[in-house]
């Protein structure tokens, strides 16, 4: 599946900023399953530079400044990509197999599995967090089938509602109110799967949204999307989207990987004066037509 992505972003202030740097994660990743052919972000006001950088995880990244004054910042990024089905996984190793193994677990990586092991700013490990997975993963059962269950009772057991959270609610509170957006999904299993000593890592992207029946494709009604992704051992990463109860396919386009959010924020930085400010996003994924 080809896809044409618009992604824009607007800034309003009620004062002049200064000056303002800023760092985006907004081009698709070059993946086994996905190819970037084209992207271009157009900037306003004009930068004064932007410098196209591979982060510490191997997502593509640029940074920017603009040293003007401005009353608004827009952002217009437009992507090409194609996404093709991944290989099925098998069952997988017992869990623990797995775990104990991530040591040594493919040391050629740009960044080890077994570093997305360890606890985050927003996802932590806990006690509570730990005896949740556990319910799916059970003693010596294969990896890849805990997994799954795992992602449809994350799915079943958590209301998607969006007054719930905020971008900075604490993973604990999400997972004790049990509601949040696709962040706080998963965040939450992210934190459940590090909890029993997993390698889990954040994946951001977009998620094709389709239409009802006979109704028309909205422009702007597809949104930035965020998944998890399981080291499996053998069969390497596994996406799993515990929003939708699924591991991820076609529709699912992938931007970066990180720790979490943080690491992997579309749009950050900095800036001096603006006082206050609003914030306008539209996304867009179209496909292409063959």
């Amino acid at each position: 599946m080809r896809y044409r992505i618009t992604h824009t972003t607007k800034y309003s202030y009620t004062d002049p900023v200064a000056v303002c740097h800023n760092l985006v994660h907004l081009s698709p990743r070059d993946l086994p399953r996905q190819t970037r052919s084209g992207y271009r972000l157009i900037i306003l006001p004009d930068p004064s530079d932007v410098l196209h950088q591979t982060d510490a995880f191997g997502n593509p990244v640029e940074y920017f400044s603009i040293l003007e004054a401005h009353r608004g910042l827009s952002l217009s990024a437009t992507s090409e990509v194609e996404v093709r089905e991944a290989p099925a996984p098998g069952a997988g190793a017992p869990w623990e197999q797995v775990r104990d193994a991530l040591p040594q677990a493919a040391p050629d990586a740009v960044i080890r599995p077994y570093l997305y092991a360890f606890p985050s700013a927003k996802a932590p490990v806990a006690a509570a967090l730990a005896e949740y997975a556990r319910a799916a993963f059970t003693p010596a059962r294969p990896i890849v089938d805990a997994l799954r269950e795992f992602t449809t009772r994350v799915n079943q057991d958590f209301k998607y509602d969006p007054r719930a959270t905020t971008v900075s609610t604490p993973v604990m509170e999400a997972f004790e109110q049990r509601a949040g957006v696709c962040q706080d999904f998963a965040h939450v299993a992210i934190a459940c799967l590090r909890s029993i000593g997993l390698a889990a890592r954040y994946v951001s992207g977009y998620l094709r949204t389709l239409p009802p029946p006979g109704k028309p494709r909205l422009v702007g009604a597809d949104a930035s999307h965020a998944w998890v992704s399981l080291y499996c051992g053998e069969d390497g990463w596994v996406d799993a989207d515990p929003t939708n109860a699924v591991l991820p396919g076609t529709d699912h386009i992938t931007i970066a990987h990180g720790r979490d959010y943080a690491d992997v924020c579309p749009i950050q930085g900095v800036y001096v004066g603006g006082g206050g400010h609003t914030m306008d996003v539209s996304v867009d994924v179209a496909p292409i037509k063959n």
